[in-house]
Parts: C-alpha cells; structure tokens; sequence
C-alpha cells in the first residue's frame, strides 16, 4: 500500500440513527474499492462493521468501527459509529479525530433523534456535515418530505447535490445537480450508467442546479463576483465553493444511495474524495497547553492513541491518529501520560477486522498498532524532544447507574480488572468504588449500555454479576442553632479517660459572621473567637470549626481531637448515616483532667456532643437534583411531561429545537434510575436526554420520615 501524503488523506466519521443503514454502507463502499471480495449482510452477520459477538448477539453497533478505502488515488479514513444513543461515547470520540461527518437517514423515517442528537456534536465540535439519504426502495420513502424536514429544522444551508426520479421498491436512477447528469442502475446495483437529463426532469434539475450554483458562490468571494458577471460556476469552481462551505458549515449538501442495492455509492466516493475538506484545510487541534498543532509531517513526532478494543486471538489493538510528523515501524516514542518508552514494533491501517500493514504513516492519518507494552485510551506518544499531551475528547455525563457485584463474593478483585480494561474500549462506562454508598457502580449513557457490559462479563469473561439499585447519596443539615455539652468518662484499673466538651451547632452560609452571644432556654452564651478553621469538604458543602475556650478549660492541645471527632460524625450523620454538610461548629466550654484526659476522650466528647446538638437543630436529608434536558417529539410532549411530573421533577421551561421539543425540567436523582427506559418506552425510542447535577435540596418530610425509620430498622438488625 502506498504512503499518502496529508493533502491525500480525509478523514470521516459515519453517523446515523439505528436501522439508517450505516453498516450497509461500509459493506458497499469496501466492495467497491476492492478491500472485500464480497459484500455481507447485517441478517448473515458477517459485515466488516459489528464483527464483535455482543453485535451480532444483539443485532445493533456497540463500537465504532475505524476503516479505510482508497478511492482515486485519495485515501479516505472513515469511522463508522454506533447509532444507539446508549453508545454515544463512539461518535464524540470519532468526531474529535476526524475532520467531516457524513449523516445517514433513514429514507422511511426522515430525521429522528438520533439525527438530532449526532448533529448537535457536529454543532458543538464544528464539523461539516454531509446529509445523505439512504434506502430510497423502500415503500414508505418520501424524499421530498425529508428534504423539507431538513430544512426545516437546519435552515437554508441545506442543499441538495442529487434526488431521486422515483422512491419505492422500483428505486434505480437519480439526478445529480452537480454534474447535471442522470445516474441509474442495473439491480444489481454497482458501476451507474451516466447519461443526459431527462426532458422531463430538466426544469427542476436547473432549478436546484441554480440553488447549489448560488450556494458555493456565496463562500468565496471571487466566485461570487464570477457568479455575477457569468451567471453561473464551472464544475471545479462549484466544488471550490462547496468544499469551503463545507469546511465553515455554511453548507450541508445532500446526496442520495441505497446502499443494499449498492446505487450510488460510487459517486458518493467520489465526492468525498475531490470536495470533502483535507486534514490541512480544517482547524488544527489545540493540545493540553493549549497550543496549535498543525498535522505537519515535518513537525515533531506525536501519536494520540483514541480507541482500543480487545480481540480474540489478537489482544489489545490500539488505535491512533498521527498529530504530527510521520511514525515507521520501529519508532522509540515516549508515553508523556504514563513516563514509559514503547516502541512501535508494527503499524496497520485497517477495516474492521481486517489488518494490512504498511511501513509508514504521515501526519493526519490513521492507523492501529498491536501488543502495545502500556499504552491506554487517550494517551499521547513522542517523539524526541516533544512534550505535546493532547486531551480534547469530553464525553456526555452518565444517564444511568447500577450498582454491580459478583455473584460469587471472592471475584470482587477479577471483576474489577475486567471493568478497568473495559472502560479502555469504551471510556463512557465509569466505574466507581463509592466509600460513601459502600457499593461499586458502573455509570453508562442508558439501560442498553450497561446490559452489553454485563453480557460481556458473562458471555466474554464467564464472570456472572448482578446489578442493584445504586443508593442515593444524601446529604444531612441543620437549619437552625443548637448546643449540647457532653461528657466522656472511663475508670476501668490505671490511667482513664476524661473529656467533656460543650459545643454550638448552626447551619452555616457562606460570608456569615459569628455572633457574639447565643441565647438558649433564657440562658446566654458569650462568644470569643480564638481560632477559625474552614473545612471544604469533599463530598461538597463545608464545616466550620471556632475555638471559642476561654481560660484554658480545654487545653488547645485536644482542640484537634475534638475537630477529628466531629469530623467522624460528618462523615456519617446522625440521621440516616450520609455525609453531613454546611455546618458551623462553635467549642465554648470544657472541662479536663489533669491525668486521664487525652486524645481520644476529646474526639468521644467532640462526637457525641456534636451528634446530640445536631438532632436538636432542624436537623434535614438533602437529596441530590440534576437539570434535565429531554428531546422530545412534540406529538408524545404530553406523555413525557406528565410522566416527569409523576416524578417529583419541576418543569422550568420548553422550547422548540430543530423539529423537536426541548423540556428542561430539575429532578430528583432517585426519581432518574431508571428514566432511559421509562422514556425510550414512552416515546418508543424516539426521545433523548441529558442531565447534569445542579444542586441539594431538601426533601419532602414525609420521605425524610421514611429514610430515617428504615436506617432505625437496619442498625436495629445489624
């Protein structure tokens, strides 16, 4: 295989809903430039895309499959995506090392959201998009009704390069307004026969020539004075106009195939190849120090490692794009993640499974390399004298969480090693060993993500595991003063123990001065601030400490014993055992002895004290809430809404996005366990969402009764 330069190479990620057709395509495409003797079939399970056997198993893309074709002495690195919303970690990953995102429709269903969805990350990471229209046989196609769809929803920058004569089951010819010809096909599909417009179609074909005409004149300037004196472009010009278009999302051209028919992917390629932005002609990436990194081959050497998947057989095949310079077999990188030397022992560039090895990569490609010695998801590899880290994938917050266990006890530390390694092949499963819930969770983007996780355990690593309901991290408060004293007393034969600490309790805010006399049961207490401490706790919120002792009744010596032991209790608070936040601590009075008090009496009296005082001031759960963003159709808007209600969640606003309706609503976490389903059954799968943890709140009394009897009942068994 030949070395291509970067001005020879694109790379494009392929997006689209479930059932678009986008593991079709690749079949067709790898067909026709010759990579694949035979095209497979998604029904034979023997596609070059979803090869692993959780695909086949379930039938849809779990991983996003990177491969190649070479097509008119261009080289065209493409990743095909899963178009399942629950695993969106492989578009964002795809979109961030390749330059332009070809978008399948489904040609039955026009835009669905998962249209939506990948075309809000084209937005956020300003990519080109390229709309194209697939199974134009079937029946139920409407290609007129997608393209008003489309501009509906992405404006006038939608522009049609080709369209259909006739969609249904007799699909075989098109109109290309580019290169004003008609294409059709035999059916079986393969190389078109090109010839003239039909007479009929000639008037419509000038009309949407005219609009893509007018469309790439308006992205340089010089064409569009040429558009002015001429009326018209020349075929190269339109496509100069266009790529640039493409490359400022000024224009988003639609073109039509239907790939089990393999019509119209040839000329599919073949626009990719001459109008698709090059590597060089996109903006260069930023790396960690934020600094421009232009894909220069006589830059210095730097490798980003952006995918690795496990295969039978095989290992560990790590996947990278190459930033800068050129990479050969046999290259010494440094691992400016990990400190460590790795050598390149053999480069591949690949389709799916298939592995062809070559000498050498330049800057822009991508390539794979196997049984790396340690070298992770999102690691960053150097030549000499280099230091670029490069970290500019940010994937979607989790949406759904479990809580997982073995079901044999003593294979805790087993499943933990798999889960690590898995995470490497898909970073949007966290795993979390969570001390405060004393559970391990798994978090993912929804239900299908995390079952294709435990059936991997259980089909791949024969490890059998359960899920659980994850518990709900509340948190505790006060809500108003309180004090309490307490007295720690202990005479069993030789040196005792003695401590006795009085202490104020009240909710604290940020900025809020120390009064200078409490008052409680008539009975006043005068305050002295001789020492501030303010704790930033971890699990959010803060604790304040005030030395307040006047004439040494408790030596400054135990004041850090007593702090440890209000610590202790904060770290399990008095009500329901969760973390306790946003309290002002003030220490007044005590009494020691000269002979028994020490360490550990201070911290007992410092802790219970602090628990007595704690239940005597409006003490209340916070339960976490998180802002929620559904993207809905707006004929199951109702359904959806009166569903979240049912949910304890807020409604805070709604707005229309593209087609869809946007609901933004807070709610609770425990309310959100299980709302992936509960929403892809309500809208039957037609609906997404996002969430992100906004804030604590407090929560009805009549749940706040009911957690503190059941942790009441569960300490009264233990």
């Amino acid at each position: 295989m030949k070395v291509y330069q970067t001005n020879e190479i694109k790379n494009i990620a392929l997006l689209g809903s479930s059932g678009s057709g986008k593991t079709t395509l690749v079949e067709a495409m790898l067909f026709e430039s010759g990579i694949i003797k035979r095209r497979g079939s998604v029904a034979a399970k023997n596609t070059v895309s979803d090869y692993f056997p959780v695909e086949q198993e379930y039938g849809y893309s779990v991983f996003s499959t990177v491969f190649h074709v070479e097509w008119n002495n261009k080289k065209l690195n493409m990743i095909d995506c899963p178009g399942a919303d629950d695993f969106v970690g492989g578009v964002v990953t795809a979109l961030n090392v390749t330059d332009t995102a070809v978008l399948l429709l489904n040609g039955r269903y026009g835009i669905e959201v998962g249209t939506q969805n990948h075309f809000r990350y084209t937005e956020k990471l300003h990519k080109p998009v390229i709309f194209l229209v697939n199974q134009l046989d079937n029946e139920k196609c409407d290609y007129d009704n997608i393209l008003e769809q489309l501009k509906e929803a992405y404006g006038t920058k939608v522009v049609p390069i080709q369209y259909p004569i006739a969609t249904g089951p007799g699909f075989n010819a098109l109109i290309d307004v580019l290169l004003m010809k008609r294409y059709s096909w035999k059916p079986e599909g393969g190389a078109p026969m090109i010839d003239e417009i039909p007479a009929e179609e000639m008037d419509r074909a000038m009309e949407m020539h005219k609009i893509l005409v007018e469309a790439a004149a308006e992205n340089d300037e010089g064409l569009m004075e040429k558009f002015f004196e001429d009326n018209t472009l020349s075929e190269d010009e339109m496509r100069e106009g266009i790529r640039k278009g493409l490359a400022a999302r000024a224009i988003f051209p639609v073109f039509c195939v239907c790939t089990s028919k393999d019509m119209g992917v040839r000329r599919l390629m073949e626009f990719l190849g001459n109008v698709v932005p090059f590597v060089s002609e996109m903006p260069k990436v930023t790396n960690s120090e934020d600094q421009e990194v232009a894909p220069n081959v006589s830059g210095p050497k730097s490798l980003y490692f952006f995918k690795t998947s496990v295969e039978p057989h095989i290992g560990e095949i790590s996947y990278f794009k190459v930033m800068s310079g050129k990479v050969r077999e046999g290259d010494d990188l440094l691992n400016i993640n990990r400190g460590s030397k790795e050598r390149i022992t053999q480069i591949y560039v690949v389709a799916g499974a298939n592995r062809i090895k070559v000498e050498e990569l330049q800057a822009g490609d991508i390539g794979a390399a196997v049984k790396l010695k340690d070298v992770k998801t999102g690691n960053t590899l150097n030549g000499k004298d280099c230091d670029y880290r490069f970290s500019f994938i940010k994937y979607p917050n989790s949406r759904y969480s479990r809580a997982i266990k073995p079901v044999t006890e003593s294979d805790v530390e087993k499943m933990m090693s798999i889960l690590n390694r898995m995470r490497e092949e898909d970073p949007t499963w966290v795993i979390e060993q969570s001390k405060e819930l004393r559970q391990t969770l798994v978090h993912g983007q929804g239900e299908f993500h995390l079952r294709t996780l435990k059936w991997r355990l259980e089909n791949n690593e024969k490890l059998l595991v359960k899920f659980e309901e994850p518990r709900i991290p509340y948190r505790e408060t006060i809500t108003k003063a309180a004090r309490a004293d307490y007295r720690h007393k202990k005479q069993s034969g030789g040196a005792g123990q003695f401590g006795e600490v009085h202490l104020i309790v009240e909710p604290y805010k940020e900025g809020m001065p120390v009064p200078d006399i409490y008052k409680f049961n008539g009975q006043e207490f005068k305050i002295t601030v001789r020492g501030t401490e303010e704790i930033s706790l971890d699990w959010g919120g803060k604790l304040v400490f005030i030395n307040s002792i006047v004439g040494g009744s408790i030596d400054s010596r135990f004041m850090p014993a007593i702090l440890k032991g209000i610590m202790a209790r904060m770290e399990q608070g008095p009500l329901t055992g969760s973390y306790a936040r946003d309290v002002r601590v003030i220490v007044y009075e005590g009494k020691m002895h000269p002979v028994d008090s020490n360490e550990i009496s201070f911290m007992l009296a410092g802790r219970n004290a602090f628990s007595e005082a704690f239940k005597n001031a409006g003490p209340k759960i916070l339960e976490p809430i998180y802002d929620v963003e559904v993207f809905v159709p707006s004929d199951k808007m109702g359904d959806v809404m009166g569903d979240l209600q049912g949910r304890r969640a807020i409604i805070m606003g709604m707005s229309s996005e593209k087609g869809f309706e946007k609901l933004s609503a807070k709610i609770p976490l425990k309310e959100v366990s299980s709302y992936s389903t509960a929403l892809s059954s309500l809208t039957g799968g037609r609906a997404s969402f996002i969430m992100k943890f906004s804030s604590y709140e407090l929560v009805p009394a009549d749940l706040q009764d009911k957690l503190i009897k059941e942790f009441e009942a569960k300490h009264t068994e233990e």
